[in-house]
């Protein structure tokens, strides 16, 4: 069964002032979202600062989520710096069981058509069979993924499955909404657009913190309930994100540190309150 629903954009906890991987928390970590009703988590990718996690890293993260997951279905982002590493990292959630691998296209260097072909290439080879979705989000990557780029990849691999797409606002969304491909949404503030023009789920930052209302607005494919999530993801990214998030899921029970890897930083003590205060604002609007 291909991955579709709720994926939770994961943190990674983190402990030692963001200097090790605290995989005691993931555990905790997979266990509320379960509770929250999400599908699935992607393990590394923005919200859990994959790219500022080693590779030797990353593999431990996407382990222990597998261990922990519980009936979560575990996706891995592996996208790298260099196709050296994203090919090595896709290997190894192959090798792991994952129910999928996203990629990234490389940030710093602008990667033309070709040579961003060649790299989705030796990726998505390096993982197959398993499911390969494109992570298509120019804020990060610091250029779109071509439809050219897209189809062709399509001819080459026999396991590109979809996307997920974080591009914003709609009239960039749109066009990745492709027959044949499956589409996970990124941005909260689109779920309800996304889903009736075709997409299968989202895979949502917010859902790491407040499962439960990505999930209803999945769920009820309404205006109303995307309207919410995207207030939601609104109030928390006023905050400095990863740690935000970290330190919801910490107000909410979760027990794990709001540490973040350098150069993030994480929440000060006033920060830290102020959240406190839209969290309880937030919960009051959490379906029961």
């Amino acid at each position: 069964m291909q991955p579709a629903g709720v994926f939770a954009a994961a943190v990674t906890p983190l402990r030692g002032g963001g200097a090790e991987i605290d995989e005691d928390a993931i555990g905790h970590v997979a266990a509320f979202l379960r509770t929250g009703g999400a599908d699935g988590a992607l393990v590394c990718g923005t919200a859990g600062e994959g790219m500022l996690l080693t590779p030797a890293e990353r593999r431990r993260a996407l382990e222990a989520y597998l261990a922990a997951a519980g009936g979560l279905a575990i996706m891995a982002h592996c996208g790298a710096q260099s196709t050296a590493d994203t090919a090595a990292l896709a290997a190894h959630a192959a090798e792991a069981g994952a129910v999928g691998v996203s990629v990234i296209a490389p940030p710093y260097f602008p990667l033309d058509d070709a040579a961003l072909l060649e790299h989705l290439t030796a990726a998505a080879l390096a993982c197959a069979p398993l499911p390969f979705y494109i992570y298509a989000f120019t804020a990060r990557s610091g250029y779109p993924v071509s439809r050219a780029v897209i189809d062709q990849l399509a001819e080459r691999v026999p396991n590109l499955t979809g996307l997920k797409v974080s591009e914003a606002p709609w009239e960039r969304f749109e066009p990745y909404l492709i027959d044949g491909l499956d589409i996970f949404v990124g941005p909260e503030a689109l779920i309800d657009r996304g889903l009736a023009g075709g997409a299968v789920g989202a895979i949502s930052a917010l859902a790491s913190a407040l499962p439960e209302v990505v999930v209803a607005a999945v769920r009820e494919r309404t205006p109303e309930a995307t309207a919410r999530a995207a207030a939601a993801r609104a109030a928390l990214e006023r905050f400095p994100m990863p740690s935000a998030l970290k330190t919801v899921c910490a107000l909410r029970g979760v027990p794990l540190g709001n540490e973040v890897r350098a150069p993030l930083r994480a929440l000060g003590e006033a920060e830290r309150s102020e959240l406190e205060g839209v969290l309880r604002g937030l919960l009051e609007a959490v379906p029961a």
